[in-house]
């Protein structure tokens, strides 16, 4: 008998690969499956990352915190620098209030004056030039209204004197009071007709 015409034996494999060869292909495909951890590895690289990125934000977040407080701890002494500066100019207006009101005083005294007071008529009796100038300043700046000041001729009167109607004694007892000095207050001479309605103001020594 040849080897042609023998049977199969048991356990042989006609193809000449046997079911328990190393070098089965279902063997293989079973030791192919340990590098599986390495792509469990890389799905975790992303995550690292991610929390790098996070890490590197909260830096920055603390870094710009710091440094708006350092910041803001500057700010009170500059406010108080700059306040400390403004100071003599927000005195000014407290001047100017102060000026304003010694104007409204002044202007209120001057608007107090009695509208109903006569004008005053200056006579200078006396032998100094301008005197009746010079007093003619001192009414006025009495506030009394006076009249261009005259000479006058008259050998009764030798002191410095108002004469007063009926009705204007007080406004003569007043200027003369202002005036101060020894000026005579007397009720006006029948005589006498110059300065209708006014008091009449006769001068001889200063």
């Amino acid at each position: 008998m040849t080897t042609s015409d023998r049977p199969d034996q048991p356990g042989e494999d006609p193809s000449g690969t046997g079911t328990n060869s190393p070098d089965s292909g279902t063997s293989g495909s079973r030791r192919a499956r340990p590098p599986a951890p390495a792509r469990s590895e890389a799905a975790h690289l992303p995550l690292r990352a991610g929390a790098m990125l996070l890490l590197a934000i909260a830096v920055v977040f603390i870094g710009l915190g710091w440094h708006s407080a350092a910041t803001g701890d500057s700010d009170p002494e500059a406010g108080l620098e700059a306040a400390q500066s403004r100071q003599p100019t927000s005195s000014s207006p407290a001047t100017t209030t102060s000026s304003g009101a010694e104007t409204s005083a002044s202007s209120s005294t001057s608007t107090s004056v009695d509208p109903d007071r006569p004008r005053v008529c200056i006579f200078n009796a006396g032998t100094v030039g301008g005197l009746g100038q010079t007093y003619r300043k001192l009414v006025d700046d009495a506030g009394w209204t006076t009249a261009t000041p005259s000479n006058l001729q008259s050998a009764s009167i030798t002191e410095n004197t108002i004469f007063y109607t009926a009705t204007q004694q007080e406004y003569a007892d007043q200027l003369a009071e202002e005036l101060g000095g020894d000026i005579s207050v007397d009720p006006r001479p029948a005589a006498f007709s110059q300065c209708q309605g006014g008091l009449v103001l006769i001068v001889v020594t200063r």
